[in-house]
């Protein structure tokens, strides 16, 4: 699905306005289930989430947690839906010998740190990340799932949009109404500058809720090679914009730039068009790291961007970890 235009708009439109019962209704129902409580699986649970529908940065969130956690000596496992891969018993992840369409785009990213378990049923996943050796969970998405008792729960927020027009589904991006999803966040990580995150991030310090501030930097290596190139960009994530905007940010010229829902399932006829247009503008061919995942063979034939969360205060990402039990 593409989240549409109207969901980013600061003052809700006529569509969003006709649509806010629908969105009171589905709100209300996920603000109920999320005050449901969890089962403990056995090790601490991380769950890193957002407010609404599509990327906020969750992934790269999720890598920065798991990174920090092998810093401090734990041995993390992630538990990740899977998205797209129908793995509804325990799957854990080999990226030798599975493709995005058996466990996922995302879970083949997360397993280059840490090992991955992908399951659409959270207790049964958490309880493999425990077989797998997890001597605490990271769970990427989940905020609003109840299924397991959460130690620490860290909503990611794109900076520059923030919650939208403030409205849940489908009449804007919010899972449950913001006032509802608060006690259920621990800390903030805003990712990327904007009024919009800014003025999250200061309801969450008048919370009393730590914040994080971060932007996704591009590998140095690749970020180079980029400058002054002639690039055609395409992308398939919660918000293509912000990739495009970043290949503009390196210097690059991008000429031309191709928007697809996220989590697209590309087809071998869409690749072509793309190389095609490529080869006949004599440009590169670029996308994000987490669209190469699902592209198999295809991606070595173009240039992938990888991003990491860089984090302004990382001593107090490790502080919140190292309280966690062990």
């Amino acid at each position: 699905m593409r989240a549409p235009a109207f969901w980013w708009r600061e003052a809700p439109t006529l569509t969003a306005r006709l649509l806010s019962p629908f969105g009171w209704i589905y709100g209300s129902l996920t603000a109920w289930r999320m005050g449901r409580p969890g089962a403990d699986c056995g090790p601490p649970v991380i769950c890193i989430g957002n407010f609404v529908a599509g990327g906020a940065g969750k992934t790269p969130t999720a890598i920065a947690v798991a990174q920090a956690l092998l810093a401090l000596g734990r041995k993390p496992v992630f538990l990740s839906r899977g998205y797209g891969s129908g793995a509804s018993a325990p799957r854990l992840v080999d990226r030798a010998h599975h493709k995005a369409a058996d466990v996922g785009d995302e879970p083949l990213l997360l397993t280059a740190v840490a090992p991955c378990v992908v399951c659409a049923d959270k207790l049964e996943g958490a309880r493999a990340c425990a077989v797998a050796g997890a001597d605490v969970i990271v769970m990427d998405d989940g905020l609003q799932n109840p299924a397991l008792t959460k130690a620490l729960r860290i909503a990611v927020v794109d900076g520059a949009v923030g919650v939208g027009n403030g409205l849940c589904l489908p009449a804007g991006p919010l899972r449950a109404p913001l006032a509802a999803q608060w006690p259920h966040v621990d800390a903030l990580v805003v990712i990327g500058q904007g009024a919009p995150g800014e003025a999250l991030a200061r309801r969450a310090e008048a919370l009393g809720k730590p914040v994080m501030r971060g932007l996704l930097a591009p590998e140095p290596g690749m970020a180079m090679g980029l400058a002054g190139r002639e690039v055609i960009a395409f992308a398939g994530i919660g918000r293509p914009e912000k990739f495009f905007d970043t290949l503009r940010a390196l210097g690059a010229d991008v000429i031309e730039t191709e928007a697809f829902p996220d989590h697209h399932a590309f087809t071998p006829r869409e690749i072509a068009g793309l190389q095609g247009r490529a080869k006949r503008r004599g440009a590169a061919l670029v996308t994000t790291e987490k669209d190469a995942a699902r592209l198999g063979p295809a991606a070595e034939q173009l240039l992938t961007l990888p991003v990491r969360l860089a984090l302004e205060n990382e001593a107090g990402l490790m502080g919140l970890l190292g309280k966690l039990r062990a």
